[in-house]
């Protein structure tokens, strides 16, 4: 009797690990660096998140290694494809929380304070539903006078 062949497991796609807040906030500020100045070193990325150059060259080690980051001699880090597009979703967010925290006539120091800290933990339906909300609120300047008004008196 010949033997029976077991059947072929399905291989199932292996999901990139998610980022870290960490490496999320250091490919933003890469971006940003990159935007503002052209290029981006680690003694300025350590200079912008407050981290001795140490830290900030094993991160870069590890971003390089999951292949966000590549480096150019010469001319300091540089965004691959992947980190650039992993920057850019992180950017949007940004602007996302920021304008309506905004809208809603929120402090300058603390939309920066609660945007860093809600950034990196929103889910996109959430993050779809506040910039719809921001739209039709710009859209709608009673509607969103009716809101401050009620979010000022308690």
């Amino acid at each position: 009797m010949p033997k029976r062949e077991s059947p072929k497991k399905k291989t199932a796609r292996k999901r990139p690990p998610a980022l870290t807040v960490q490496t999320e906030d250091y490919l933003e500020r890469i971006q940003e660096l990159l935007d503002r100045k052209g290029y981006a070193r680690v003694s300025d990325i350590a200079d912008e998140l407050n981290l001795t150059p140490s830290t900030v060259s094993n991160m870069v080690r590890r971003l390089a290694s999951q292949n966000l980051i590549e480096f150019e001699n010469y001319r300091g880090l540089r965004l691959t494809n992947k980190g650039h597009a992993v920057a850019h979703r992180i950017q949007a967010r940004h602007a996302i929380l920021t304008e309506f925290f905004q809208v809603l006539g929120i402090t300058a120091a603390d939309v920066s304070q609660d945007v860093e800290g809600i950034e990196h933990h929103i889910s996109r339906s959430t993050l779809e539903a506040i910039d719809a909300l921001t739209k039709v609120l710009r859209k709608h300047p009673l509607v969103l006078a009716e809101v401050l008004k009620r979010g000022h008196s308690g």
